[in-house]
């Protein structure tokens, strides 16, 4: 009985004719469209999938802080800003202004209502150093990376700067803007003097840089939070490169972009900035 009653469940009613495959040219067409738009569906979801595994590749595993030392830079700070956030891979952006008077401290005032940026002020102009002393200290990311407010440093060579460190090579990297290109820094004289600094740097300290007065510094927090600095003004390079050579760091240099502007355009540091470099890097070598 109950082999019978599974037989005539399996057996078409004589009300139901049997199925056969379809010969509707309309219904035939919106099948073949629903599968080429399901195909080009797979597609696309692949090519995102690589995206995404490309970017998950590019993205640091470092907790990056970047500070920003800010002088009468209106018309710059702003967009410097955006540009380090194009690249996505800091933890935070820290801003020191060392008391502008140009109407900078009403853009940082609009900056510090983000999330990622916070906006330290001084009470009175203390120099380039200064404002960097104070960030330095309140830094939180496992990376430190200096920025200038003014758009002569390229934030898109982020990665780059940091690839030596977090492949465990070494603690520090200078972005140099010579070791590569020189002639993108279009000022003979600025050219000249920068090698003649460098080159005494390198013979006191045993290092072998291109560009020991860059812009582009990044560190571990924890060995840039050990030192402390004296200088104010843009004697911090020098001496931090002095320093970090005492302590037996290796300094690594990859080659940057760089967009240099006169000092029509806003550029501060000049010849007594020089006379005190060539003081520095006597006085931190030994």
């Amino acid at each position: 009985m109950t082999m019978q009653l599974e037989t005539k469940k399996l057996t078409t009613s004589p009300s139901q004719p049997p199925l056969a495959p379809t010969v509707d040219p309309t219904f035939l067409n919106r099948l073949e469209a629903t599968l080429t738009a399901a195909e080009e569906a797979v597609s696309v979801g692949v090519e995102i999938g690589d995206e995404s595994t490309d970017r998950h590749e590019n993205a640091t595993t470092l907790a990056v802080s970047v500070v920003i030392p800010v002088y009468n830079e209106r018309e710059t700070i702003a967009e410097i800003v955006r540009r380090v956030q194009a690249v996505g891979i800091h933890q935070e952006i820290v801003i020191v202004d060392d008391f502008s008077m140009d109407g900078t401290r009403d853009v940082l005032l609009e900056l510090a209502e983000q999330p990622d940026i916070r906006v330290l002020m001084h009470g009175y102009n203390r120099g380039k150093g200064a404002a960097l002393r104070t960030a330095f200290a309140e830094v939180a990311g496992d990376v430190v990376m200096i920025q200038d407010a003014d758009l002569e440093y390229d934030p898109q060579d982020y990665p780059k700067l940091l690839a030596p460190i977090e492949r465990g090579e070494t603690d520090v990297v200078y972005g140099s803007r010579f070791l590569e290109n020189a002639d993108q820094d279009p000022s003979r004289l600025h050219r000249l003097g920068n090698r003649l600094l460098t080159a005494l740097s390198n013979r006191l300290t045993g290092q072998r840089l291109t560009d020991m007065e860059t812009c582009y510094k990044v560190f571990r927090r924890e060995v840039v939070q050990s030192i402390s600095f004296q200088q104010n003004r843009f004697g911090f390079e020098p001496e931090i490169t002095a320093k970090l050579s005492r302590m037996g760091k290796q300094i690594v240099e990859v080659p940057i972009k760089y967009d240099y502007r006169g000092y029509d355009e806003g550029k501060k540091i000049g010849l007594r900035d020089g006379l005190n470099a060539l003081w520095c890097i006597l006085r931190y070598s030994f």
